[in-house]
C-alpha cells in the first residue's frame, strides 16, 4: 500500500562528484534547464551567441573541454570533459552563475549528467545532441541550427 504523507514534489540532490577510480578524462553528457521551459530563454537576445562563446573562455581556464554543445530555447545539451581538480559541479555551478549573472538567464537549479562510458555512448549522445533541433521542428536539418558547437573527426563519422 502506497504511503499518501510521501511528498513527492521534493526532488533528491545528484552528487555530481567524480568518484575517485573514475579517470581523467572521461566525457560526461550533460543537460542544463531553463527556469522557464516554455519560453524561448536561451536563443534570443544574443545569449546563445554568448554561451557558445563562453566555451572557449571556459576551456582557456582549464574548466572543461567541449565536444559537442547545442543551445535550444530552453535547455543546453553538451558533451564534457572536467579534470577531477576542477570537477562537474563547481564547473557546472560557476558557468550558469556566471550567465545568469551576465546575461540575466534563470536556470533550474540542478542539472543532468551522465558518465559515457564507450565510443558508442558518446557517438548515440552526440547524434541525438545533433538532431535536438531537428526533433524540436526548429530546422529541417541539424546543419542549419546556429546554435551548435562540435569539433573532433568524429563528425564526419557520424554523418
Amino acid at each position: 500500500m502506497m504511503n499518501r504523507s510521501t511528498n513527492y514534489s521534493t526532488r533528491k540532490k545528484l552528487p555530481h562528484e567524480i568518484p575517485g577510480w573514475v579517470r581523467d578524462g572521461e566525457r560526461y553528457f550533460i543537460t542544463v534547464n531553463a527556469q522557464d521551459r516554455q519560453h524561448n530563454e536561451l536563443c534570443s537576445g544574443g545569449r546563445a551567441e554568448a554561451l557558445l562563446k563562453s566555451i572557449a573562455a571556459y576551456e582557456a581556464l582549464g574548466k572543461w573541454w567541449i565536444h559537442v554543445m547545442v543551445i535550444m530555447p530552453d535547455h543546453v545539451h553538451m558533451i564534457a570533459t572536467f579534470t577531477k581538480q576542477h570537477g562537474i559541479k563547481p564547473v557546472i555551478s560557476a558557468w550558469k552563475g556566471y550567465q545568469a549573472r551576465t546575461l540575466g538567464i534563470r536556470w533550474q537549479s540542478d542539472y543532468f549528467e551522465h558518465r559515457l562510458r564507450n565510443t558508442a555512448e558518446f557517438s548515440e549522445k552526440a547524434h541525438y545532441i545533433r538532431l535536438n533541433p531537428v526533433r524540436k521542428q526548429l530546422v529541417l536539418e541539424w546543419t542549419e541550427w546556429p546554435y551548435l558547437f562540435q569539433r573532433g573527426d568524429w563528425v564526419a563519422r557520424l554523418s
